[in-house]
């Protein structure tokens, strides 16, 4: 009985982080325009770093632990909007070629077989 309480509080428990990071992105319109993205992943490299931080304070406060301060995370620049589109003219590209490969490999794949089979 214990373990299928269990078992049903790690569903839960699942479910809610993934339908938060659900919400989350929707919300934050993380799937519009790059523009909106990049603006909302340069707003979270903002806000991101002093949370870690008060939160790692807030648990030293509670439990008496010492947290060794972290170096400060690399900045890099990803200009999503480049690789937005360059991603999304690769699938299309590999999307329409799909059926001649497809032709083109069963063929070869036909020859091989009646190769083994004499």
């Amino acid at each position: 009985m214990v373990a299928r309480v269990w078992s049903l509080m790690r569903f839960l428990i699942k479910g809610s982080v993934a339908g938060g990071a659900v919400y989350l992105v929707y919300d934050q319109e993380l799937l519009g325009p790059s523009d909106k993205s990049q603006a909302a992943l340069q707003k979270a490299g903002e806000v991101v770093p002093p949370a870690v931080y008060q939160f790692s304070q807030y648990v030293c406060q509670q439990t008496g632990l010492q947290i060794p301060q972290l170096p400060a995370p690399p900045k890099i620049y990803f200009p999503i909007r480049d690789s937005w589109n360059a991603g999304i003219m690769t699938v299309m590209s590999a999307l329409s070629v799909a059926p001649s490969k497809a032709r083109e490999y069963s063929k070869e794949g036909w020859e091989y077989v009646k190769a083994r089979t004499k």
